[in-house]
């Protein structure tokens, strides 16, 4: 499966490196570090999650309050992550 990031989900995670690098220094690296990870695991696990807003799957960071959610393109067998 191929993941395209949405420039708006790109946006988001860029804002939460911030938030967190602010908190400490090197929890930024490791929120993208994380959700990166995160993001990866559909490539296993998509479809696994439970819908929300009727369209999207929702997957929920396992180590910071994230979720991300994404579409499933069967046509193209790739998934649209927007956070």
């Amino acid at each position: 499966m191929k993941i395209k990031i949405l420039k708006s989900a790109k946006n988001d995670l860029r804002e939460g490196f911030y938030f967190y690098e602010f908190q400490q220094t090197g929890l930024g690296t490791y929120f993208l570090e994380t959700l990166s990870s995160d993001i990866e695991s559909l490539k296993l696990f998509a479809g696994t999650h439970s819908i929300h807003f009727e369209k999207y799957y929702r997957l929920l960071s396992k180590r910071f309050p994230f979720a991300v959610y994404y579409q499933l393109n069967k046509k193209r067998n790739q998934g649209l992550c927007c956070g």
